[in-house]
């Protein structure tokens, strides 16, 4: 008799259990799967630019690659690309970036450098860019991968982690990084340091607001 009233119990338990883990994987997967939707786009700092003299007018471009290698609802890459609105065809950074999930609600984007990266400008107009290119001949910025945190539907927010992220550009010592990701807009605040601590580039004010433009 006691064995016939426990086993509906653990009958509910098992059903709440299995519904549970897939609601959670579903989660997950929705997660990364918007984060990159939503970092995928061009977006302009034009607005911005036009408010305030301190910021210069910035296209940035986003783009997957590598949809034949990106591992599903766990690992995509994105080619990114930033020029002046006065030279479009002059990129300044060009870079590529791994977008994983570590776990529920955080997430990582590991970043790459390019060799001879002008061959490649522009290529985020292409329907595969970077297809002659695989992730064995990128090199890895060590110490400047962003971690990312859900924050609310559409908005992810994080940066860099410490002093790691070398930097040279005008005296610096290194580097960090501060974004926040909307659904019609990305914030961006990358910044300079030498070794005293004292910002020798980047935007002093805030982060640049790129806003949505396709």
């Amino acid at each position: 008799m006691k064995v016939n009233i426990l086993l509906p119990l653990i009958f509910a338990v098992m059903i709440t259990v299995f519904l549970t883990e897939t609601v959670n994987s579903q989660i997950k997967s929705t997660d990364i799967k918007s984060l990159v939707k939503l970092m995928e786009g061009s977006f302009s700092s034009e607005e911005q630019s036009k408010s305030d003299s301190d910021y210069f007018d910035i296209r940035l471009h986003m783009k997957k690659i590598w949809k034949d290698i990106e591992k599903e609802d766990e690992e995509y890459w994105l080619y990114v690309e930033q020029a002046s609105a006065q030279a479009p065809d002059k990129p300044y950074r060009q870079r590529v970036y791994r977008v994983t999930r570590t776990y529920e609600g955080r997430f990582e984007s590991a970043v790459y450098t390019i060799s001879d990266p002008m061959r490649f400008a522009g290529a985020w107009k292409l329907e595969e860019p970077l297809a002659e290119l695989s992730p064995d001949s990128l090199m890895l910025r060590d110490g400047c991968t962003v971690t990312l945190t859900l924050m609310g539907k559409d908005h992810y927010e994080g940066g860099t982690t410490g002093k790691d992220c070398a930097s040279e550009l005008r005296g610096a010592e290194y580097a960090t990084s501060e974004v926040e990701i909307f659904a019609d807009r990305i914030v961006s605040r990358d910044r300079g340091f030498d070794k005293d601590g004292n910002q020798v580039w980047g935007a002093e004010k805030g982060g640049y607001v790129f806003k949505r433009i396709k």
